[in-house]
């Protein structure tokens, strides 16, 4: 499965939220907060409390995909 935050990362900056501050605010560690920025997976807790500080749901601020493979290796 792949993970990603772009939809996120559209909505801080239409926002004009800074990634870090958020990240603050609600207590989620720097690590996890990189671990996004190459989206990488990341605890639905995190996820819940983002969702809930920007009042939106979690298919707004992250997509989950099925990894398509090609002759054994992702594509």
């Amino acid at each position: 499965m792949s993970v990603n935050y772009d939809k996120l990362w559209l909505e801080l900056f239409t926002r004009k939220i800074n990634k870090t501050e958020m990240a603050d605010k609600l207590g989620i560690a720097r690590r996890t907060l990189a671990r996004m920025g190459h989206n990488e997976a990341v605890s639905l807790d995190v996820i819940d409390r983002i969702c809930n500080y920007l009042e939106l749901p979690v298919e707004a601020v992250v997509t989950v995909e099925k990894d398509v493979m090609i002759n054994g290796k992702k594509a």
